[in-house]
């Protein structure tokens, strides 16, 4: 009786200690550490490389003639020759050399976002491109007088200011500022002979210098993008549309001594055009 009386008071002991523990204060688990997701900002230094297509509408080359001291007659303003009491043109007063080709090159710059997240992004970039923009025209005269006309734009670079607006990874921009470019410019006029002899030439290569604007938009890609081939979030892709224009150059076109009439002409070449790219950026500074 007594081990049975001992059995029940032991097990009521523990029930209460049981009871008594399960109403004491649980231990609180730490709370979760919070970790803040990063803001994009454009802000930082970049370089990249930029790929296209160039094409200008409306080149072209125009054409006087000159008289010089002790010169033949060159009737202004074009040289003539008449045949049968009816005056015809040896060369054209104008011709059109419009061109189009490949561009590709490389860019560095410079942006300051002004406010994170979104808003105005303010920025300075250069470039430098290759251009396959050259042209020959030929004219053949009804009194059978050729002649041609070639120009080319070997490259082409500028210096920009940005100014965009920024919606966290998308960017529209505004650009504009200083171009250069390598121009070459040739006029050949021959004379009507059986042998044509080159009676006329002028020539011109030397850095251009002129203007540039437009504009385009850029998107930070993600890191599992196909064209992220960093798997970086500092990788951005733009697409842009540049107008340059490095202006006009008068080429004297001048006597080789190889026909029978002398004085010269004034040939005057443009160069401009447009240029529609894509480009790629690597951003040094990440978020």
């Amino acid at each position: 009786m007594l081990k049975t009386l001992l059995l029940a008071g032991s097990a009521a002991a523990l029930l209460t200690s049981a009871a008594a523990a399960a109403d004491l204060p649980r231990r609180e688990a730490p709370p979760p550490v919070f970790t803040p997701i990063p803001v994009f900002t454009w802000t930082g230094a970049y370089f990249g490389i930029n790929a296209g297509y160039a094409f200008s509408e409306d080149q072209t080359v125009r054409t006087i003639g000159n008289n010089g001291p002790g010169a033949a007659p060159v009737a202004a303003p074009f040289n003539t020759s008449t045949v049968g009491n009816v005056a015809s043109l040896r060369r054209t007063p104008a011709i059109r050399s419009e061109q189009e080709g490949f561009t590709g090159g490389g860019q560095v710059g410079y942006n300051v976002q002004l406010t994170p997240g979104s808003g105005f992004v303010i920025g300075l970039e250069a470039d430098a491109a290759y251009t396959d923009l050259s042209r020959t025209r030929s004219y053949l005269s009804a009194l059978n007088d050729p002649s041609t006309f070639r120009q080319s734009l070997d490259f082409l670079g500028t210096v920009r200011g940005r100014v965009g607006y920024a919606f966290d990874r998308f960017m529209i921009y505004g650009t504009g500022g200083f171009a250069y470019g390598n121009v070459s410019y040739d006029a050949q006029f021959f004379g009507n002979a059986a042998a044509r002899p080159l009676a006329y030439a002028g020539t011109f290569s030397d850095i251009e210098t002129g203007y540039t604007y437009g504009g385009g938009i850029e998107y930070a890609l993600a890191t599992d993008s196909m064209f992220n081939f960093f798997r970086s979030s500092a990788v951005t892709m733009k697409v842009e549309y540049l107008r340059y224009d490095l202006g006009s150059r008068n080429v004297l076109v001048n006597f080789t001594g190889a026909a029978p009439v002398n004085g010269s002409y004034t040939s005057r070449f443009t160069t401009e055009g447009n240029i529609v790219r894509a480009g790629l950026n690597y951003k040094f500074s990440g978020f």
